[in-house]
């Protein structure tokens, strides 16, 4: 394949967790991989390096505070400078932190309705001209949260609910040149804040598969929505073990 001819992934987010992971599988699929980051920045680098000794310049590095709505443009454009083309958002990048009800701030709901609603739509609109041309495919990362929402983060719960809205009104405003679709992970990576194992284990009581997720659950995922979901647009799909049946 020549270097033109490669799709390029923009994953926001993507220096760590499950974004790293992504960036991992597509680039291992023989993409091109743009990994923005935001404080990641010796993971970021760690990254870049690990995968440009595979296979030389295939990955590019972009710093933003994401909040920053007018820089959104100048990534997309630095994007198109590097590699010519742009075939696959992934909107991973978003913040999770509880908000129990009296102790809500405005930051709170500007923050996590920012990461997870607003920098997606702002980033996919202006990344739809690019996508059009190349009749590629937007991917939100969502949460089975979003219908069933979680005791004492009502507003991480909206700000995906609001992600799911957001999937379904761009498949419907970008068709039919541009799929999109999210993907609703489970049990994948417990919160870097502690969690004790009573708890742990009475959440995978829940799940009918007894046994939480792997990043690389949502990375097949996200691989099989570029490369084998042609005729799937507006879907969410739950990665999760089956527990929203036991919900």
């Amino acid at each position: 394949m020549q270097p033109q001819d490669r799709k390029v992934v923009f994953i926001t987010g993507g220096a760590k967790r499950i974004g790293a992971t992504i960036a991992r599988h597509v680039h291992k699929a023989g993409m091109n991989v743009v990994i923005h980051y935001h404080h990641s920045e010796t993971a970021a680098h760690t990254l870049q390096t690990e995968l440009n000794r595979q296979r030389p310049d295939s990955t590019l590095l972009l710093q933003a505070d994401l909040h920053n709505v007018s820089k959104l443009n100048s990534m997309i454009h630095q994007i198109i400078e590097y590699y010519g083309r742009l075939d696959v958002l992934v909107n991973n990048a978003s913040s999770f932190y509880p908000t129990p009800i009296g102790q809500i701030t405005e930051h709170d709901w500007d923050d996590l309705l920012g990461t997870n609603v607003k920098i997606p739509l702002f980033l996919s609109q202006t990344a739809a001209p690019h996508l059009t041309k190349v009749e590629g495919c937007i991917i939100n990362l969502a949460d089975i949260h979003a219908e069933r929402p979680l005791k004492t983060h009502p507003v991480y719960s909206i700000a995906k609910a609001g992600i799911v809205m957001l999937t379904k009104s761009l498949a419907k405003e970008l068709g039919p040149h541009v799929r999109v679709n999210a993907i609703a992970p489970g049990v994948i990576l417990w919160p870097q804040k502690d969690i004790d194992e009573v708890t742990k284990q009475r959440i995978i009581s829940m799940i009918p598969l007894k046994r939480h997720g792997d990043p690389n659950d949502i990375a097949q995922a996200a691989l099989f929505l570029m490369q084998d979901a042609n005729y799937i647009t507006g879907q969410v799909i739950a990665v999760d073990g089956g527990r929203t049946v036991n919900q």
